[in-house]
């Protein structure tokens, strides 16, 4: 974290008794922290940690939840992309229903001892209700992906914890499924491990749909299909672009920067947001409620009431953006065509929070899967590219791919060596190493 980051971390344990004592949360806490100990205080939940979450399950109804849980499908999955490098990066990570029970925790051994000592276990229930803020509880509480570190957790229990977790929804009804979380120390508390879980989840995703599907995940004309795609889709195209293109039936829409922002919040929420929350994803500072009700008035100016609904503000049609289609390709293990439809960043000037987490997530899904792949087509087209032009491990990995003695291979080394002398060293690394490489650099 940067400085400012570690002063906010360092005044939460100040906040969290200002809170308890007082009901009166420091300014300085985020409003996403702030309302969940509201809520927490309203059920009931100790903040001193005195009262360990519930153990729901036993062992014989866990596992037979296991056998017939939905994300028993994806655990494989989840285990290569979050868990493979658990064992040595010192963290856990753990897969819940969609109450909040934890059904699979694994990891470092020595993290599965300490997450135990505060019933961090398979077989507990971890819902906000009951174990208080946390992500994975929370995330399922807000229904989109949530992180919490250190003492933003309601528990002080928890206070030597951070987490990132993300909810999985059924690809077809949206109706979540459950949730995907990672735990641990510093490495947990950055915006790649958000991505990560974040990027798991939309992997999850695709795998279902890809399973549940009769039909190819790719349609005649290359793009990624869910089932049958409905006559009444919205579809947005935002990677390399200032603003959105929104497209449904035979409207074809350019969006300012501001509407792009709130178009694509909504569809990572889909199943709608009110004011406050919309509020949090757009701009890191305090947004007067009255600034985004004009915005919202201008917009279903634009759409039409038959796209754009309110309390919760929600699009009132399936949406398919240009991320999903990516994601779902690398999911399906296409990299080459996942590159082909990667025009660029997401909305690279957007600095709104969901464009930017969204931005790191599709980017680092993306770059892992170059760089861990070692095609030397793939690798030359990265680096070729503006965002890849500076990128130490994509050259060095370049180089590895290429024959020895060969100029090409010595230019691409050169390269490497000049941007980066101290990190430039091909990532032999698992999937969930390459994602959050960049925190620990």
């Amino acid at each position: 974290m940067n400085g400012s980051g570690a002063t906010a971390v360092s005044a939460l344990p100040a906040a969290h008794e200002r809170f308890v004592t007082c009901a009166d949360p420091e300014p300085g806490v985020r409003a996403l922290v702030a309302d969940s100990w509201r809520r927490c205080a309203a059920s009931g939940v100790r903040p001193d940690g005195g009262d360990p979450p519930p153990l729901r399950r036993t062992d014989a109804e866990l596992d037979a939840c296991r056998r017939t849980h939905p994300l028993a499908a994806v655990l494989p999955l989840f285990r290569e992309l979050l868990g493979s490098g658990a064992a040595d990066d010192g963290h856990v990570f753990a897969v819940g229903d969609s109450e909040g029970t934890l059904l699979w925790v694994e990891g470092d051994a020595g993290a599965m001892a300490r997450a135990a000592r505060m019933r961090f276990v398979a077989g507990a229930g971890w819902a906000e209700c009951q174990a208080g803020t946390n992500a994975p509880g929370t995330a399922l509480e807000l229904g989109r992906p949530v992180q919490i570190v250190t003492g933003e957790h309601y528990s002080a229990a928890v206070h030597g914890w951070s987490c990132a977790a993300a909810p999985v929804r059924d690809p077809v009804t949206r109706r979540v499924l459950g949730v995907v979380d990672l735990s641990g120390g510093a490495s947990i508390a950055t915006p790649p491990a958000l991505a990560a879980v974040r990027g798991a989840a939309l992997a999850a995703e695709a795998y279902l749909a890809h399973a549940a599907a009769s039909v190819p995940l790719l349609g005649p004309d290359g793009c990624a299909r869910v089932g049958t795609e409905p006559a009444d889709e919205i579809r947005l195209s935002a990677l390399g672009r200032d603003g959105v293109l929104l497209e449904y039936g035979d409207r074809v829409l350019r969006l300012s920067p501001r509407h792009s922002e709130i178009v694509l919040a909504l569809a990572v929420a889909r199943q709608g947001m009110t004011g406050d929350q919309l509020a949090v994803d757009l701009s890191e500072y305090e947004m007067p409620a009255s600034t985004l009700r004009a915005e919202m008035t201008r917009l279903r100016a634009v759409l039409g009431p038959e796209l754009l609904g309110s309390r919760p503000y929600a699009l009132l049609r399936p949406v398919r953006t240009d991320v999903d289609d990516v994601s779902r390709l690398l999911a399906a293990g296409r990299v080459r065509e996942a590159l082909d439809r990667y025009s660029g960043p997401l909305l690279p000037r957007s600095e709104a929070p969901v464009v930017v987490e969204q931005r790191r997530c599709l980017e680092q899904q993306l770059r892992a899967a170059v760089l861990v792949g070692g095609d030397a087509g793939l690798l030359r087209r990265w680096v070729r590219a503006t965002w890849g032009a500076e990128d130490a491990a994509a050259w060095k990995a370049l180089a590895h791919t290429l024959p020895g003695g060969s100029p090409q291979r010595a230019a691409a080394a050169a390269r490497a060596r000049a941007l980066d002398p101290a990190t430039a060293v091909f990532p032999q690394l698992r999937p969930h190493a390459a994602v959050l490489q960049r925190s620990r650099s």
